[in-house]
């Protein structure tokens, strides 16, 4: 009779927590055929699927379903195990900043992951505009952030960049107004500089009527069909249509989302969430490019 490797139960862990084996993947730093292959070989041990394929990811079956809080435990319990033996256990503090509109999804994905590989290090989280954390970390404030840029500097490690695009309401049509109606992000954000800039080079008449920090007060605005919008490729969603070339814009830069830290920080609690938050993002780049393929 075989054995159940550890190796195999991680594997599993993370395509069960990433829904899918491309996002399961990115999150060991594994290949897809390589990740795909050891949840074949665990089938094959259990003589059972512990997935089934599910739209573009993939869903516990009954055995999978069984197996899971097992393979948390062994895995945790592991780690646990290595940390005490080894006497490497992580301490201390961690101010970490995360935008708010790209961190909802993924915060607590992040923090219910470093928490578990490392629960003697106090987190402080700000998930919240962006704008202000670079100079947080310059202050002293943060430890590590992410953040968005249009043009990133040393010491800012890029983590995806996310293309922009002019949208607008699915139900409403502006080809015909005199005076286009722009929703924009505050005087504070690079997007506004960028957008202004796109319309300057279109050369028709356009008025601000909405203004707002966050991604989802744009999104609104422009949902609502009172007004167009600069957005990322990753924001848009179902009620949003992409403008047409047609309609003249000139072009416009993509988003950086990057990570930095400050240089007073506790080098061991900050690698060790660098390294979550590469993931987690990792996972993201990779779903936004499975859907568009």
């Amino acid at each position: 009779m075989e054995n159940l490797d550890s190796d195999l139960l991680r594997t599993f862990v993370a395509v069960a927590e990433a829904g899918s084996v491309t996002d399961g993947a990115a999150r060991i730093h594994r290949s897809q055929s390589a990740t795909s292959l050891q949840i074949k070989r665990l089938e094959n041990i259990l003589g059972h699927p512990v997935f089934e394929r599910h739209g573009r990811g993939v869903v516990l079956t009954e055995t999978g379903r069984r197996l899971l809080p097992v393979a948390n435990e062994v895995t945790d319990r592991l780690d646990s195990a290595l940390r005490d033996i080894s006497q490497s256990v992580i301490q201390g503090k961690l101010r970490l900043g995360i935008p708010d509109d790209h961190g909802k999804a993924r915060l607590a994905e992040i923090v219910a992951r470093f928490t578990r590989l490392h629960p003697q290090v106090e987190l402080e989280v700000t998930c919240a505009l962006s704008t202000g954390f670079p100079k947080a970390l310059e202050r002293g404030q943060m430890d590590l952030a992410v953040y968005e840029v249009e043009h990133p500097s040393p010491g800012e490690e890029v983590l995806f960049e996310d293309p922009t695009r002019w949208v607008s309401s699915a139900t409403r049509d502006f080809s015909d107004a005199d005076t286009l109606p722009v929703a924009l992000f505050d005087h504070a954000c690079w997007w506004r500089d960028a957008a202004i800039r796109s319309l300057k080079a279109r050369g028709r008449p356009y008025r601000v009527i909405y203004s707002s920090q966050s991604v989802s007060g744009v999104t609104a605005a422009v949902k609502a069909g009172v007004a167009v919008g600069l957005l990322g490729k990753a924001s848009l969603e179902r009620g949003l249509s992409v403008m047409a070339a047609s309609h003249g814009f000139g072009p416009t830069p993509p988003s950086k989302l990057v990570l930095a830290h400050g240089s007073g920080s506790g080098r061991a609690p900050l690698a060790a969430m660098a390294d979550v938050i590469r993931a987690a993002f990792m996972a993201s780049a990779d779903r936004t490019d499975s859907q568009s393929n």
